[in-house]
């Protein structure tokens, strides 16, 4: 989800995104990458992309696999210390022909190495879209993807289609979108370089190739994605639901594919508005896997979007009516959306808190990603049976979590009236008294769920009183 900064209750921009994995479990954990003055070579051990990155490379947070050592770095999404935002990626798919006619480049940058190679090096928004554009532009992709960039003024999309060419699109200060897995941007006026930025001859390589079929106009879209059948069962449902929790005039059956990509809300967008649309699974509608009224087909129907495999869910808020070197947050989640929340951490900071970073390969208590996922697998079984005290206990939590995000932001703006040399050792600090409760709290729902579930299990007996 994209949010433009008129569209937002705080003028913020935010870019938000949910990393959800092939499986249930794929270890996250959060981390702070310093800067670094030399140049190096990044060489992936995922596909073995290399590249020689510059020196200078900005400090930014990062939410990397808990091993890199067989499949690579996977850093999904990052703010540097210039206030610059980088979400990468939302998996896509290229059509058939353009496939045929540009090949995916098997050890062409990916989704693993993105971030890596480009957020460090960005200072805005646009500069984002350039720099990756020309790594895919000259060593070539290996898969299809979307790509989410923002500063205080800007927020970018930028999707790849075959190996080389790609196109990107200022969103509108007023507007938001919702990107599903599949090609989102429509019309591109490639006149209007304020708002559009493209792979140098994807005009000529269309027409080249006859791959336009409209009579006028250049739907990206159109010329570029697919349209399956599968998609109004994976992909256009999930933009229904989460439009729905902004717009009140969408289609009854969520399966139209004439849905904008871009969008403008009635109201404005808060994070926690965000939060809640990541964490969306049709609640309400008859498409609810957890809900009372539909059938057992409705209810399996539709992909949701809070489902298992959510690893990690981050909004990148940058904001504009505060000093610079605190106007940058990460909010943070882990494990299923609709069991969690996102923890506020500004991202100009020395480190982050350890219970967020070292995350291991072992299911554990001590870090914040298995600590999620094993709340995970007690309450989804009993949301399944509408267990209401444990509904409760999750309605509760996630309640106080948001309260918790919301008062943390306040608090330390508050003792940080102005720009200081110093505010990243302050910063440090306040993350990680945001982190010691939000632990606390989620501790305390271990323990709670652990103990009603424990009063559910199906072998159990109470022995009757004797006469």
């Amino acid at each position: 989800m994209l949010v433009g900064k008129e569209a937002s209750v705080d003028h913020a921009t935010m870019i938000a995104r949910n990393e959800d994995a092939e499986g249930g479990i794929n270890p996250k954990r959060f981390i702070y990458v310093p800067a670094q003055a030399a140049s190096r070579e990044f060489k992936s051990t995922f596909n073995g992309f290399h590249v020689e990155l510059p020196g200078n490379a900005l400090g930014h947070t990062l939410t990397p696999m808990a091993d890199t050592s067989i499949d690579g770095e996977w850093g999904e999404a990052g703010i540097n210390s210039a206030n610059v935002g980088m979400s990468a990626t939302e998996t896509e798919f290229t059509n058939a022909a353009m496939l045929g006619l540009d090949p995916l480049v098997p050890d062409g940058i990916g989704e693993e190495a993105m971030v890596s190679c480009v957020l460090p090096f960005i200072k805005n928004a646009r500069e984002g879209v350039r720099r990756l554009g020309a790594l895919i532009s000259e060593y070539g992709t290996c898969e299809s993807n979307g790509i989410a960039f923002n500063d205080v003024n800007e927020v970018w999309y930028f999707e790849t289609v075959g190996g080389h060419h790609w196109a990107a699109q200022r969103i509108p200060d007023d507007a938001y979108v919702i990107a599903p897995n599949q090609t989102g941007i429509q019309e591109i006026d490639f006149k209007d370089t304020d708002r559009f930025i493209t792979s140098p001859d994807l005009q000529e390589f269309a027409a080249k190739y006859h791959l336009n079929t409209a009579k006028e106009g250049f739907n990206f879209r159109e010329i570029f994605g697919e349209d399956l059948r599968s998609d109004r069962f994976y992909n256009t449902p999930r933009v229904w639901a989460a439009q729905r929790h902004f717009q009140k005039d969408l289609p009854e059956v969520p399966e139209s594919r004439e849905l904008p990509f871009i969008q403008y809300a009635p109201r404005k967008i808060s994070v926690t508005d965000v939060a809640m649309a990541l964490a969306d699974h049709m609640q309400g509608t008859p498409y609810d896997p957890y809900g009372r009224t539909g059938t057992a087909e409705e209810k399996s129907r539709y992909r949701p979007i809070g489902m298992n495999r959510n690893q990690e869910m981050h909004i990148l808020q940058i904001r504009h009516d505060v000093p610079e070197s605190y106007r940058a947050i990460h909010w943070v989640a882990m494990g299923m959306n609709p069991f969690n929340f996102p923890v506020p951490f500004f991202a100009n900071v020395h480190d982050t808190p350890a219970f967020f970073k070292n995350t291991t390969n072992d299911a554990t208590t001590e870090n914040w990603y298995w600590l999620n996922k094993i709340i995970d697998n007690m309450v989804d079984p009993l949301f399944t049976k509408q267990d209401q005290d444990v509904m409760n206990r999750i309605l509760n939590y996630r309640r106080a979590g948001f309260a918790l995000g919301t008062g943390a932001v306040a608090h330390t703006d508050a003792t940080l009236a102005a720009d200081d040399a110093a505010a990243a050792d302050q910063l440090t600090a306040a993350n990680q008294d945001t982190a010691d409760q939000a632990v606390a709290l989620t501790k305390q729902l271990l323990t709670d769920v652990t103990t009603l579930a424990a009063d559910r299990l199906t072998l159990q007996f109470e022995k009757g009183g004797e006469m």
